[in-house]
Formats: C-alpha cells, structure tokens, sequence
C-alpha cells in the first residue's frame, strides 16, 4: 500500500512538472533567464537616465505622441545628461508611422563650419580634441524641432517645459555625473564657463547628492521654446555662439548657423532571416556597417554553433571586419560623395564576403583591405532612447557630442556645451597615398559637409510585418557591433529580451584586437586565439536602450552598463 502511494505520487509530481514545463511559453515572464525586463501593455520609455525616462512618460500620460516624448527626452538629457544629451551635438532619429506603417528619418549630425580646413586641425601629436576650434555647426536643436514639426501632437511649450524646470529648479547630482564630471576634467577645466559651472574654487566636480541647477541653460531653453529654431540659429543664442568662437579660435560663424538643416533620409534596410531590419542611411555610416554585418552572417549557422562560442564569435569577428573595411572607403555624407549604398548591402556582394572566411583561423586585416589600418578615434560617449506609445508610433534616436561633455566648452550665456565633431573628418586625404579611413576620399572635410558617424539607431520588423525591435546604444566605433549582437541573440539565439541585451559583448574593427567584455571563459579564449585572434579584456560596451514588441505585451530594457539607465511604461488591462 505503502510502496503504491509513493508511486502514485511521483507519478502525479511528473505530471505537474511537466505541465510546469508545457505553461512556461505562456507566463509573462520566461523564468529560463536570469534578468528580466519591464514590461507593459500600453506604452514604452527606455533611456539612459531615471528622469528623462520620467520625462518622456509624463509626455505620454499627457496624450502626446511617440515623437511628443522624444523630442522632451531630446531637450531634458542636455539637461540632467551634460556629457552626452545636448544642445550643441547633433544625432540621428528614425520614426516610426503606425497609421501608415512607414519609416521616416532624420539626420542632424553636425556639420563643418564654411572655413574649415584640414590643416587647422593636425598636430604633430595627432588630430586636436578639445577647445573651440574642433566644434561644429550643432544639429540637435534642428533635429529635435524638426521631429516635433513634422509629427508630434503636443505643443512645443508643453514637450519643453519639463526640461526648462529642470534645468531651472535643479536636481541631484548624481554618483555617475560625479564621476563623468572627473573624468572630464582633462577639457572642462581649460574652459571658464564649464569650470565655473560643474566645479568648485578647488576645481572639485560637483559632489553626490549636490544640487545642479543651470539658470542659463533654462532661459536658452525658454527662448527655443518660444521662437522654435530661429531662437537657437538667429538672434541673440546665434550672435553668442559666433562671438565666443571668433573670440577663442572658433570657426562658426552666425551665416554657418543660419544655414543649418536637418536633413530627411531614405531608411536602409535588409532581410535578415525573416526579419526586416531598418536603420539609418549615411550620414550615419553605423546603420551601413550593421546591415552588411547582418548579411554576411545570414550565411553562417550561429544558432548550430552556440551562443557566445569561440566558433560564433570568431564568425562575427571576422564579419565585423569586412564590413568595417568597406566604411574606410564607401562612406561619407552623400550630399558630397555618391555612397553605393544598394551594391554593399546587397546580398550577392555579402555572400561573397563570406566565403572569404575561413572557419579555421582569422583573415589578417591587410588581406581584407589591403592598407596600413588608422582608426579614427570615436568616442563611446553617445547616448540613446527608444519610446513606443499606445498606438503603436515609434522613436529610436541617438545622440552625441562627441567625447565626454564633447570640446569641453560651454558659450557663456546659454549654459550649453559644444561638441568636438570636427576630429572626426579624414584629415590626411590628399597627405598619404595609404588607403584607409583617415585618408578617405568620401569623408574628407568640405565645408559644410557631416562627418560620417558609427551612431545606429534602429528598428526591426518580424515576418509578420510588425514592429518588434527599436533599439540603439552609445559606443564609439563598437555601436554597430552592439546593436547587431543583440539583434543576433534575439534571432539566431531566441535569447529572452533582457538578456539578449546583458550578455558578453565581443567588439572587432579592422586592424584592431578582439576585444572581449567580462564574462567569457579561459577556454573559450583560448580556443579563440589557437584560430589567430589577439583576445583582450575591454570595458563595457554601450548601453542598449531597447524595446520589444510582443503582442499583448511590451518588454523595456535599460541596459546596465550605464548607471541610472531606465525603462519605464504603462500597463492598462481591463
């Protein structure tokens, strides 16, 4: 009796186990992983920092639009995200139209100053990264406006007046601003504007828990607000900029300034798998260098080989770097240079690619482009957001100024700093017979022309049609290896949202080492440098800022890599 209980027990607990096993599909929560995102059923905010994420949600609460709420992150990050959100940098957006299931763009990169030349930047040490002379004409105010114009639903007094009172009444500084403040010390303490304002008389950065307030910053805000982009490239915030640069060795000029435009693009896209990937067109060389990326892999297994495994990360690598050996080349801005854009995202030209992968061991880099390699230096000091409102609208943008708080310089009387955008023109063309990205024919400076820029924001689609990805991250050179990766673990990998985005990032640019985030194994490694890598240990890469579209619901996910990074969304079940 005894024994038969016992069996009828264990027959029973193999019943619900597997049970257990067979609902787990249907739990809101994939219990598989080990971190998981936020999630909602309405809407969707996901940045870099807590407030702009409370900023753009409020926006939504309040019956704005996607672009409503965007365009308010845009305005408060220059506000609670000094070293990266800004007035003075530029980016670029894609917007998503529900109603017409369409794909608009955005390039506000910033743009060289009419009296630039080459020469002016070159030191015997190198390309000059901070002060005046390295800043160029400012896109985001131009973006951001244009955006709001074009789409939002909010007036633009209501989608600014969050960031002005920010800006106006303060807020807490916080441990990561403290330490970017440090870190920033090497250009903002050559500035006395940007000294007297996030340091102390001991050239101490402002202390946690310390309040920032920014009077300054709050009526250059008014001012856009009021006027919208002639207030910020006319009258007076133009004169201030033009002065400030004539009088410290600037280059921009109040006409450079009245010039500027935001520029509409045609998206760019591919099928990778099924899925519809979307991105940015040249300006921003990143959303070229994602979609090759994506292409040459679609000719590999990955899923066979394994997540993370020396086989799958030695295959990405080397696709990595093909697709990098094409940007030293083939991208510019294409106002100045025809970007063969259809012949190198085409699927023939990537299958080819492939099969100059040898599975065994790594292609050195001369052999795939076949020249000294210079890497430009591009900063990882960039952000992203993504939001989604309850219609289904959509917004995926980063941007920059730079380096960290970018030419470290702030105009005295706006309370806004500059980028230092200029460094990243290929100051040697003409001055080498060397083929490579410093020498760039289609990136060469002109004046007015943008700078080519590794910024990806994008979008992806499944084989439905439907929205399901809208995601980008900050980076430098590594932002279009981010993105594809984490495309990568969701399609080749089935990865739940939150840890497609957490797991081990590997970063390959042509010429440079492997680098590998924590979290990899010795033998892995080991495996990986018996086929010929260099694997070296780098620090985090960027921060994803994403959100997932999964009928009914809406997964957020705030990468941790960057302090205060926040998802934050509406759940409204009946």
């Amino acid at each position: 009796m005894i024994k038969r209980f016992y069996l009828i027990s264990i027959i029973a607990s193999s019943i619900l186990f597997l049970n257990g096993i067979e609902s787990a599909s249907d739990s809101i929560f994939r219990y598989t992983d080990r971190v998981h995102p936020e999630i909602a059923n309405t809407n969707m905010v996901v940045s870099q920092n807590k407030l702009a994420t409370e900023v753009g949600f409020q926006i939504l609460k309040q019956g704005g639009n996607a672009v409503d709420a965007a365009t308010a992150m845009g305005f408060t990050l220059a506000v609670v995200l000094p070293r990266a959100g800004n007035l003075g940098g530029g980016g670029f957006m894609l917007i998503y139209d529900s109603s017409e299931k369409k794909v608009s763009t955005i390039d506000y990169r910033s743009a060289a100053p009419k009296a630039a030349k080459s020469e002016m930047f070159l030191t015997e040490s190198g390309v000059i990264r901070y002060g005046y002379l390295v800043t160029a004409v400012p896109g985001s105010v131009a973006g951001l406006l244009k955006a709001h114009i074009n789409y939002g639903r909010l007036s633009l007094q209501e989608v600014m007046q969050p960031s002005i009172e920010l800006a106006s009444n303060g807020f807490k500084v916080t441990y990561d601003l403290h330490q970017a403040l440090n870190f920033g010390k090497i250009s903002m303490l050559k500035d006395n504007e940007s000294k007297k304002k996030f340091y102390n008389y001991k050239k101490q950065a402002l202390s946690p828990d310390s309040w920032l307030s920014q009077p300054e910053l709050a009526k250059t805000l008014k001012v856009i607000s009021r006027k919208g982009k002639d207030g910020f490239y006319k009258g007076r915030i133009a004169q201030l900029i033009s002065k400030a640069s004539s009088r410290n060795g600037g280059l921009i000029t109040e006409q450079d300034l009245a010039s500027y435009r935001a520029r509409e693009r045609v998206a760019i896209e591919t099928d990778y798998r099924g899925y519809k990937v979307v991105t940015m067109p040249p300006t921003a060389s990143g959303g070229l260098v994602l979609l090759q990326t994506l292409n040459i892999l679609e000719n590999f297994n990955l899923k066979e080989f394994g997540h993370n495994s020396a086989n799958s990360i030695h295959i990405l690598s080397e696709s990595m770097k093909r697709a990098f050996a094409d940007r030293t080349r083939y991208h510019g801005d294409p106002d100045y240079f025809p970007v063969p854009i259809s012949k190198l995202i085409s699927k023939v030209y990537s299958k080819k690619r492939s099969l100059t992968i040898n599975l065994k061991k790594v292609t050195p880099s001369k052999e795939i482009f076949p020249a000294d390699i210079i890497v430009l230096d591009e900063s990882p000091d960039t952000t992203h957001f993504s939001v989604i409102d309850s219609e289904g609208n959509a917004v995926s943008n980063t941007y920059t100024l730079g380096s960290s708080f970018g030419s470290g310089v702030t105009i005295p009387g706006t309370g806004f700093l500059l980028n230092n955008q200029m460094r990243n023109f290929s100051h040697l063309y003409g001055k080498s017979d060397e083929v490579s990205l410093s020498t760039s024919t289609a990136n060469r400076l002109q004046p007015g022309k943008r700078m080519i820029s590794t910024q990806t924001p994008t979008m992806v689609f499944n084989p439905k049609g439907d929205l399901f990805m809208i995601l980008g991250s900050p980076g430098g050179g590594g932002i279009p290896n981010i993105v594809t990766q984490v495309i990568s673990n969701i399609i080749d990998h089935e990865m739940g949202y939150a840890e497609a985005v957490i797991s081990p990032r590997i970063n390959q640019r042509l010429g440079g080492k492997l680098e590998l985030e924590t979290g990899f194994s010795l033998d892995t490694i080991k495996l990986l440098t018996s086929k010929g890598h260099e694997p070296v240990q780098a620090p985090s890469m960027g921060s994803v800022q994403a959100i997932f579209v999964e009928e009914p619901f809406i997964y957020g996910v705030s990468d941790t890599r960057r302090p205060g990074a926040t998802a934050k969304g509406e759940t409204n079940l009946k």
